[in-house]
């Protein structure tokens, strides 16, 4: 990913840690089922891992476990949360998503959750999952969710992108503000439809388990789409 696609999405993260980790402490319904069919003995990256709502669960039920993210400030928020809790089974990685400083076929298991989507350019988003590939185990097993396109909130406005000339951006990209505590940031995304987020899998060379999507605030399409991957036979 281009060095100042990644310092815009560092300093954006950066300024808003604090408010996210006031707003985001309950883990996901999906992630802790997922993380509760893990092993004791499995070693486990949380990427994008925020402010270690689901890290610190992996934390307390598998052998190893390492959190990256983009924002130093979100990574001092969970080691702040880590030494608190009295983890001694955590490494926190400051990176970006398109070239993971881990090793090849070293991990059980990865939650990927709403990480993907802010990831500017389709060729660097497919890169990211090509290195969900790569440091996968043979049998190991991801979790990816992204936002979905069609949700309601953005519905209307993707479709008046159809009428107007297309510029340099991606159908499905867009800049959403973070407003909660007087903040006002632009964070971009990526919002998938189902199929593209499935292509990008197999494109990938991921092997699809299972995907789905779920509403929570829409009443009509599903605001998040999920995915359960395998390491592909193509690595």
């Amino acid at each position: 990913m281009p060095n100042n696609n990644i310092k815009t999405a560092e300093k954006t993260w950066d300024i808003i840690a604090k408010s996210f980790d006031i707003t985001r402490r309950k883990p996901w319904k999906q992630c802790i089922e997922f993380i509760n069919e893990l092993s004791e003995s499995d070693i486990v990256a949380d990427l994008g891992c925020g402010n270690g709502r689901h890290l610190i669960l992996c934390a307390k039920r598998c052998k190893n476990v390492t959190g990256l993210d983009i924002s130093q400030n979100l990574l001092r928020i969970t080691q702040k949360k880590i030494k608190e809790k009295s983890l001694g089974n955590v490494v926190l990685v400051h990176g970006n998503l398109v070239e993971l400083p881990l090793k090849d076929n070293s991990l059980d298991a990865i939650l990927y959750i709403a990480s993907l989507h802010n990831i500017k350019g389709r060729e660097n988003r497919i890169n990211s999952l090509k290195e969900i590939n790569r440091i996968l185990k043979n049998d190991g097993t991801a979790l990816i969710s992204v936002w979905s396109r069609w949700q309601d909130r953005y519905r209307k406005y993707f479709l008046k992108q159809f009428f107007i000339k297309k510029d340099q951006n991606e159908f499905g990209d867009i800049d959403i503000y973070w407003r909660q505590h007087n903040l006002n940031i632009p964070r971009f995304y990526h919002l998938y439809s189902k199929r593209e987020f499935v292509n990008d899998l197999n494109q990938a060379g991921l092997k699809l388990e299972k995907n789905w999507g779920t509403k929570l605030h829409s009443k009509i399409s599903a605001d998040n789409y999920f995915a359960i991957v395998k390491k592909g036979n193509c690595y």
